[in-house]
Parts: structure tokens; sequence; C-alpha cells
């Protein structure tokens, strides 16, 4: 299982370096916007869109929501990807932005429960599903072009690709709290809450200016033949599972960040500030680092980085969750934050380029598509779901996220040892 297919084109200016990353990255930045503010303001659209007399209820409905679009990302994933590997990645980026920001318009604009009833849920999950498929095409199709324009420093051209989640991260998160500390709470629920959605819908019309006078060069003639997507199925489902098991444990703490003002605010018993000011450091620690990272791997090996850093991850998370559970103040929290999202950041650069040198060419964004997104569903969409439930049993109360984060984080560790060890990547 190694790279069978040259990369299409080779080194690019620095000038048309920036410009590649900002034009495959912006449609990126706007799905992690409208995830992350979905997030960040969940417990203001679960009374606007679920209200029921249970507080962890309405959550559940609300996380759940996240989470059941993520199951329209795998199909986005291979319909998209599919559509980049044979008709070029430019076209299918075109498209994943076009639908990415009517979705986003769509549930700024949602009138709440108490306006149009039952409707207003099942409205916003159809958005919701649509963000999901739209979004399902973006990673595969931006990080085989972005590898394919680079490929002598695949890891650091590719890890721009989360550093740009981290931008929005901390736009999202940088929303949250100056509207929580600057609003009335009545306020804020009323509307507050909708403006950053309608922020993200400007991104919109700005990627797809970007994106339409972006350079493709080493995109595939329309009608070539063959099917990437039977070619994935057929002879790279080992790689899609195992670039998936290596995604794990970055998705899940992504989420956990996401999750994390709502975290705060229901377990810690502290101002929803607290838990946005949080995030916003994490995040920063991602944009940051996470270039950094992916230079680094391009010297020393993809395998070599990501298992070390996993190793300093899985020993982390427990003792940082025990710390703040125990002792959440301001201070507490943003430091066992910072430290977990510090890793996560390191671990994150080398990611997409592991994952692109698994699969060749001609179906590389087939196969990114769909393991990205089955792996973002499966531990990252549902994650906030899984640690709510979690939270609510007795056993694991408060520390739920450290128990889920840690059992993530040895499968994570399995599918590098054995991508390792089968010689697969770099």
């Amino acid at each position: 299982m190694t790279l069978s297919s040259p990369v299409r084109s080779g080194t690019i200016g620095k000038k048309s370096f920036a410009r590649q990353v900002v034009a495959t990255s912006v449609g990126n930045a706007l799905e992690w916007f409208d995830i992350a503010i979905y997030g960040y303001f969940a417990v203001y659209i679960a009374k606007a869109f679920f209200p029921t007399n249970d507080t962890t209820t309405s959550l559940l409905l609300t996380f759940g929501t996240f989470g059941l679009s993520y199951l329209a990302r795998p199909i986005g994933g291979l319909v998209l990807g599919a559509y980049a590997d044979r008709c070029g990645r430019k076209a299918s980026l075109m498209v994943s932005i076009v639908m990415m920001t009517f979705a986003t318009l769509a549930v700024a604009l949602m009138p709440a429960y108490a306006t149009i009833g039952v409707l207003a849920p099942l409205l916003v999950i159809v958005a919701r599903l649509v963000q999901g498929f739209s979004a399902g095409g973006e990673f595969g199709s931006s990080t085989a072009f972005l590898v394919e324009h680079m490929p002598e420093r695949r890891g650091f051209i590719a890890s721009w690709q989360f550093a740009s989640q981290g931008v929005s991260g901390l736009l999202g998160a940088g929303f949250g709290a100056i509207l929580t500390s600057s609003m009335y709470p009545a306020d804020l629920q009323a509307w507050g809450w909708r403006i950053p959605f309608f922020f993200g819908v400007l991104i919109g019309p700005v990627g797809l200016y970007i994106r339409n006078n972006m350079e493709d060069p080493g995109a595939p003639s329309a009608g070539k033949e063959g099917s990437p997507v039977k070619d994935v199925f057929v002879k790279h489902k080992l790689a899609v599972l195992l670039g998936m098991g290596a995604l794990a444990i970055s998705t899940a703490v992504n989420y956990l960040i996401v999750y994390f003002p709502t975290y705060a605010v229901q377990k810690l018993n502290v101002p929803a500030t607290v838990g946005f000011m949080a995030s916003l450091v994490a995040q920063l620690a991602v944009t940051l680092l996470t270039p950094l990272a992916g230079a680094v791997s391009d010297r020393i090996g993809r395998t070599t980085h990501m298992i070390t850093i996993n190793v300093l991850l899985l020993l982390a998370i427990y003792p940082a969750f025990y710390i703040l559970t125990r002792h959440p103040t301001p201070g507490i929290i943003i430091g066992a934050v910072f430290v977990i999202a510090t890793l996560k950041a390191l671990y994150y650069g080398p990611l997409a380029a592991l994952m692109a040198e698994l699969l060749p060419a001609e179906s590389r964004a087939t196969g990114l598509g769909l393991g990205y997104n089955i792996g973002v569903t499966i531990f990252g969409g549902m994650g906030p779901a899984i640690m709510t439930l979690l939270g609510a049993i007795a056993f694991f109360g408060d520390m739920a996220p450290g128990y889920y984060l840690s059992l993530v984080a040895l499968l994570s560790l399995g599918s590098l040892f054995t991508i390792r060890r089968l010689g697969a990547t770099a």
C-alpha cells in the first residue's frame, strides 16, 4: 500500500503558494466556522429550535442534529470527491462552497420553534444535511489540490487546511466571548446568536470569487475513464480505514473544543465567557502551531512525529480533566484546554499529508473525502452528543470527555503503528 501515482505538478512560487492556499482553504474555513458557531452557541440554538423542559434533553437534540448532518458528509465526499477526480479539483470546490453558503444562510434566517413550531427543527436538520453534504467534498478535493502542487513539502502545505480551521475557530470563539460578555442574555437568546451565522454567509462570495480565479493546471480531463469510487472500494479500503484511524483523536479533540463552552456551563458551573476564552486560546494554538508541525514532519517523517505526539496526548488527557473538574477556576480551565489543544495542533499538522500519501492521485480526492468524512462523523460530529450522554451517567460524570478522548487516542495510536509497519507513507 504505497503512493502508486506521481503527483501531477511541481514546485510553485511564493506568490502562487499563498494564492493556492487561500483559494483552497477558504471553503474549509467556512465549513469549520459554521461547525464552530453551531457548537459554541448550542445552548441558545437548543432553546430556539429544540425547547424541552429538560436542559440535557434539549442539548442532546441539538447535538444530535449536529451529528446527524455528518451522515451526509461521506455521501458528499464520494460524490464531490469523484467529481474532483474526474473533472478537476477546482470544479468540485466551486460547487461545495456555493452549497455551504446557502446552508449557513438558511440557519441564520430560520424562524424559531415559537414562530413556526415543529417545522423549525425539521428545516434546521435539512440545512445541516446540505451543509454536511457540501462540506463532505471540501477536504478531499482541497487536500488533493494542495499536495499535488507542492509535492516536496506536502506536510507543510497540506497543514494549512487545518490551520484555516484554527482561524475559523478563533473567529467563532471570539464572537462567543464578545457576544456573551456584551449582550443581555435575553437579547442573545432572541437574536444575538444569529450574528455569527450572518458573518459566515459573507465568507461565501469572497471564497467563490477567489476560487473562480485560481489555477488548476493538474486537473484531469473531463470524461476520464475509470471509476474513482470503484477503485477506492476495491483497491484502497485498508488505506481509507487507516486514514480514519489516524484522524480519530484529532477530530475528537477538535469537537471537544467546540463542545467546551457548553461543557463549562453545564458541568463546571462557570460563566460561558470562561469556556469561550478557553476555546479562543485553543484555536490560537491550532492556528499557529499546525503549519510548524507539518513542516517538521517533512523532515522527520509523518509517523515518527505523530506517534510521539499521540503518546504525549494520551498521557495528558486524563490528568488535565481530573485537575480542571476538581479545581474549575478560569486559569486552570484555560490552561488545561491550552495543553490539550497544543498537543492536538502538533498532531494535526502532518495529518492531511499522511492521509493523502496513503492514496494514488487518480482516486485521491474520493478516498480522502470518504475516509475523512466517515472519521469525522463517527469520532467528531457525534462526539459532543456522546460526551453529553456519558456525562449524564453517574460513573463518568464530569470526567466523560477524558474517558472518551483516551479511548480514541488508543485507536489512533494503533492505526499509526500499522501504517508505519506497512511502510504506507513517509
